[in-house]
């Protein structure tokens, strides 16, 4: 074939005119069916025939063949377990076009008596092929049924015995007689469903109160739990049995990043079925506690996945701690260099506030905003019939992402009571102007549970827990859920959920990567909406200037370089007092083995009992009054003034303690942490430091388990 040929024929392979003109195609790797197999075996015959007739064959010779052919399919049938029919049909077609075939050529296969008796004959194969075809479906379609019937039977006799045993169970533990009506194995095969019927007067609770012990009754594995929750009315329950601790080994964030909507749900978690639980955040707000390490901030960080893979959601996170939960969805925004012709990348959420004037600024500019929407949507909401806004692409939701909020509410600073103000106008006030809020906690205690606001509008409740069991009463944060231990979720990012459509269970959430958070930036850059022109007027200068490079430049260098000393110049730690700028820095004396002996005995005894008194191991030191304000050390030397009146002078250590204070800065100290500084018993650090609290040389801020002593100068 030359060149042109070969293009010529590629040409008309891809023109389906050509195709059409070439007729039909034949897939001469298909079976026979009934037809073409009979027109098949009539067509054979006759050819052999007619040639065995031309050239003088044997006549006995096609006899033969046919009787092999017959033998052959006899033993394929018999191989195959047809149906004895089957197997007679199909060996009497090979014998009866054989014996045609012997007739035809001892007495010619060109008279019409021939062709009409081979016409007939293929009539007849065509017949049975067809009756035995249906025949075999039918045998084949029984046989399934028969098998799926057996595997149903298996399975019934399976879930009648967990049904007894479970019955049996539910009475010696909880003194409750049940009906099980049915059992459901979960898809994902870590457990089953119990659909069980109570006795009248009797309610799911006092199932749900005894799930531990009917977990422990069972036998279950560790991070396994027998929960009962409502059924589909009042007298029935549903008794869900975790035969496999789903939450044990850690999963990744879903690598499918496709759009969602808020209206449909968001993601946050899996449950112990490792079912995804999915949560409804058009009226409601979210509370998230969880203490250090429980995993709390990558929590926050699949909560901010979720948003930003919603078509109808804008984001506003406030992060007083450097807005460290928001940076890692701006910067890769912010770094993007795009190619020619491409679109920035837009960031992950819409505004970061990492201080407390930008969080300030930000709340005003949402209260405007909700205010604003109330008046212009009047119309669109009537029109709509609704009192809550349409939320969508074109006017989407605002969700206000507040880390540590919980605390915010609670501090007893002033900057924050103001911000605590603002927050809660938000809640109270913007739920049917699609305003709604996400704080996080670090324990669900009284003091962050003490809000009504905060209890009647977070809904959707989260206790990572991580084996935590200080400052997690699960009783308060689920009120009415009862059967919840913390030690049932001992691995980090486990704990439990609670929402208005699903009570509170174990959950877990994923673990999500640095590199899966630039990954969603980058595919939902082009998903984000746009806030709606009412409320971006609303909102003014202050939300359009919100990229502005002066508003951002913290972003980029968070930590501010230290100023460099002089060569040779050993940096001081501690305030840069003006007493010692003159002064070369005082070398630490080295201690003896004897002293950091007792050093250390009676550190374990401070730390044992708290109340003893610290011997008195320095050198004797001359007498000198108590200087009023601070007791520093590079002015002891100079005689100082006499306490004012009615003021007690401290202790030696207290001068040291306070300037440690004071270099922490606005974020102060424990007494704890400063006991472990002046190495002091800590029921004599609180006692120092109380005093010096109402002499007004401290300030005390209360906030509960993380209260700390600040300066003045910073609080």
């Amino acid at each position: 074939m030359t060149a042109t040929e070969a293009t010529m024929t590629k040409q008309d392979s891809k023109n389906p005119q050509a195709q059409a003109v070439s007729g039909p195609v034949w897939d001469w790797a298909a079976g026979h069916g009934p037809v073409t197999g009979a027109l098949s075996a009539t067509t054979g015959a006759f050819a052999v025939a007619t040639t065995g007739a031309a050239t003088a064959m044997p006549p006995g010779w096609a006899l033969a063949i046919g009787t092999a052919g017959a033998i052959g399919h006899t033993a394929a049938g018999i191989r195959l377990r047809n149906a004895g029919r089957t197997i007679a049909a199909r060996a009497a077609s090979w014998l009866i076009g054989a014996g045609w075939t012997t007739w035809a050529i001892t007495n010619g296969p060109l008279t019409w008596q021939a062709l009409g008796s081979l016409a007939a004959i293929g009539v007849g194969m065509a017949t049975a092929t067809r009756s035995t075809n249906l025949y075999e479906e039918a045998r084949e379609e029984e046989a399934i049924a028969a098998e799926q019937r057996a595997v149903a039977a298996e399975l019934s006799a399976e879930r009648r015995a967990i049904a007894e045993e479970w019955v049996d169970r539910i009475k010696r533990v909880c003194g409750v007689t049940v009906r099980v009506l049915a059992v459901e194995h979960w898809a994902t095969g870590t457990g089953f469903t119990l659909d069980a019927e109570l006795p009248g007067g009797t309610t799911y609770d006092q199932i749900a109160a005894r799930a531990a012990t009917l977990s422990a009754d069972a036998h279950l594995p560790h991070g396994c739990t027998a929960t009962a929750t409502p059924g589909v009315h009042q007298g029935r329950t549903l008794i869900d049995v975790a035969t496999v601790n789903a939450l044990e080994a850690e999963r990744t964030y879903p690598a499918d990043y496709a759009p969602l909507s808020l209206l449909t749900g968001i993601p946050w978690g899996y449950r112990s079925n490792a079912e995804q639980i999915q949560t409804y955040l058009r009226e409601q707000c979210a509370l998230v506690v969880g203490p250090t390490g429980s995993g709390k901030t990558n929590m926050v960080h699949v909560i901010l996945a979720g948003f930003a893979r919603a078509t109808d959601v804008l984001t506003f996170v406030i992060d007083l701690n450097a807005g460290s939960a928001g940076l890692s969805w701006v910067l890769p925004a912010l770094t993007h260099q795009p190619a020619p012709g491409e679109r920035p990348l837009r960031p992950g959420i819409d505004w970061l506030a990492g201080t407390v004037d930008e969080a300030q600024t930000m709340l005003d500019a949402v209260l405007r905003i909700g205010k604003q929407r109330k008046i212009a949507y009047q119309s669109l909401m009537a029109r709509e019939d609704t009192d809550l806004l349409p939320i969508g692409p074109t006017i989407p939701q605002i969700m206000l992402v507040i880390d540590e909020g919980a605390e915010i509410l609670t501090s007893m600073d002033k900057a924050m009571k103001k911000l605590a103000a603002k927050i809660l106008e938000v809640i109270r006030m913007l739920r049917a102007m699609g305003i709604r809020t996400v704080l996080t906690a670090l324990g669900s205690t009284g003091s962050v549970l003490g809000n009504l606001m905060i209890r009647r509008e977070a809904k959707v409740r989260v206790a990572l827990t991580g084996g935590e069991k200080e400052g997690m009463d699960l009783g308060k944060l689920f009120p009415g859920s009862r059967g919840l231990k913390v030690d049932q979720a001992p691995y980090k990012g486990a704990g439990f959920m609670g929402t208005p459509e699903s009570p509170a269970a174990l959950f877990k959430t994923w673990r999500i990567l640095p590199s899966q958070i630039r990954e969603i930036v980058a595919a939902t850059s082009d998903r984000h909406p746009v806030l709606d022109t009412v409320s971006a007027d609303a909102a003014g200068e202050a939300y359009a200037r919100r990229w502005d490079a002066d508003r951002i430049s913290w972003m980029h260098n968070p930590q501010p370089t230290p100023d460099a000393g002089s060569d040779g110049e050993q940096e001081r730690r501690g305030l840069k007092l003006t007493a010692l700028r003159d002064q070369p820095a005082v070398q630490p004396q080295p201690s003896s083995e004897a002293d950091r002996l007792v050093d250390t005995l009676m550190g374990e005894i401070d730390e044992q009992f708290g109340t003893t008194s610290e011997p008195d191991r320095t050198r004797p030191q001359r007498e000198r009054t108590q200087r009023e304000g601070l007791n520093l050390s590079a002015l002891r030397d100079t005689p100082p003034a006499d306490p004012a009146p009615g003021r007690e002078a401290g202790p030696d250590w207290l001068a040291d303690a306070i300037a440690a204070i004071t270099e922490a800065g606005a974020t102060g100290m424990k007494p704890s942490a400063v006991a472990d500084r002046v190495s002091r018993s800590r029921q004599a650090v609180r006692d120092a430091l109380k005093a010096a609290a109402e002499r007004g040389e401290l300030v005390y801020r209360d906030n509960g388990p993380h209260s700390v002593y600040v300066h003045p100068d910073h609080a």
